[in-house]
């Protein structure tokens, strides 16, 4: 009995072990590419280890202009001006994408299941999507401003 008790637990430690550097951890830090030299280091926690920005801290939460949200890290075109809306949660929110810009994945941290999206293009965190979104979509893209530039049209 000793014996399967010292093999079940050697088993147990080294499956957490080998929890933490699964591929799908593997898979999400090697697809993650700094492509703009110029981030801060708080784009940079929050792109590339999927960090949240304080609430109410985006000047992106004030833009009412029309045009389109990048990828702050790559440019690639994330969500249309008319997608935008005031959730009323502090961080700038859409309705939804533009096709093909997200890829996504489950996230159970905080103890709750959520989608996280990450940009198509370079693989960095971006937010999440809620379901408490308006009638149109019932989606909420809640993302973190630092992650987003903005273009106006014109």
């Amino acid at each position: 009995m000793k014996r399967f008790r010292r093999k079940f637990l050697r088993i147990l430690g080294l499956s957490y072990f080998l929890s933490l550097l699964s591929p799908h951890n593997l898979l999400y830090a090697v697809t993650k590419k700094i492509i703009n030299p110029n981030l801060t280091d708080k784009q940079k926690k929050i792109m590339l280890e999927e960090d949240t920005e304080r609430p109410y801290s985006s000047p992106l939460n004030q833009e009412k202009r029309e045009g389109f949200f990048h990828c702050a890290n790559c440019g690639a075109k994330l969500f249309d001006s008319t997608a935008k809306f005031d959730s009323g949660t502090g961080w700038p929110s859409f309705t939804e994408s533009l096709p093909g810009a997200f890829e996504t994945k489950v996230d159970y941290s905080f103890g709750m299941k959520r989608i996280e999206y990450h940009c198509a293009k370079c693989g960095v965190h971006h937010g999440h999507i809620f379901a408490d979104g308006p009638k149109s979509t019932q989606k909420r893209f809640c993302s973190n401003g630092l992650c987003l530039i903005f273009k106006p049209k014109n």
